[in-house]
């Protein structure tokens, strides 16, 4: 019997303007698992993770959905099995909150179609998970930054995707708001909902993967568990300074940079 993954990426590779931004990525995920995509600033996160969800163009290779290459599938369809939060979202209308959730819906929708009373209980339930019910009748301008990103959240849920694809999903947020929405994270893998998403913070790997790829020089310089890919040595690597890795009373490791001592001519 063939075993097909949910989301299986071969040999990828993506150029932009001649100049090569990644080659060769692999990898594959399943239900339940949350991939966090590691690597220092301008090495191609934001790239590929447009190109898992059909943004961008590959030059090479394949990404799959159960078995079926995503370039065979309309963005319509697409839209049914991935979800996608971008790095940032600036709201241009004072929509109701209640309002930019049903909005995930438009791809169950025909054109000019209005929602029915299913969709709207699907956003309810969407707010509810998320747990900003309360939220509904607010105008998304108004919101803060987190809640806003928990907004989008929602509308992303709202879909019913198999799969979500986050882009830096705490790079906008406060210290506990991140550690707020890694919970979410954890939640959403426990009932199934498998998760990519790229980070700047090593310590999330430890907080809520399964699975740590690091992208460096073009490709990933490792892939694999968050304690065999998340090392002082694959750190250093990536990120070109000392780490140290510490263990705290719960097991839980995290990731503490040691200064560089470097000295500026001012």
């Amino acid at each position: 019997m063939v075993v097909v993954n949910l989301f299986e990426v071969k040999n990828v590779s993506f150029s932009y303007d001649g100049e090569e931004i990644f080659s060769d990525i692999s990898f594959s995920i399943d239900r339940g698992d949350v991939l966090c995509i590691l690597g220092p600033n301008g090495t191609g996160k934001t790239t590929l993770i447009k190109c898992l969800n059909g943004l961008h163009d590959i030059d090479s290779g394949e990404i799959l959905i159960n078995g079926k290459n995503i370039k065979k599938l309309s963005f319509r369809e697409i839209s049914k099995h991935i979800g996608y939060i971008p790095q940032s979202h600036v709201p241009s209308f004072p929509f109701k909150v209640l309002d930019v959730v049903i909005m995930g819906r438009a791809p169950y929708l025909n054109l000019g179609e209005s929602p029915k009373q299913k969709d709207k209980e699907i956003a309810l339930n969407a707010l509810k998970t998320l747990g900003i019910e309360h939220l509904k009748d607010k105008e998304y301008t108004n919101l803060s930054g987190g809640e806003r990103q928990l907004v989008f959240l929602a509308r992303v849920l709202c879909q019913q995707p198999d799969i979500l694809i986050l882009d830096e999903p705490t790079s906008h947020l406060d210290f506990g708001n991140q550690i707020k929405l890694l919970e979410i994270i954890d939640n959403l893998a426990s009932s199934g909902l498998s998760i990519i998403m790229s980070s700047h913070f090593p310590d999330h790997a430890f907080l809520s993967s399964t699975k740590v790829a690091i992208l460096k020089n073009r490709q990933f310089i490792d892939f694999g568990t968050p304690d065999d890919v998340v090392t002082e040595e694959n750190l250093k690597k990536a990120y070109s300074i000392d780490v140290r890795l510490i263990e705290l009373d719960d097991k839980r490791k995290v990731c503490v940079p040691l200064k560089t001592n470097l000295k500026l001519d001012l």
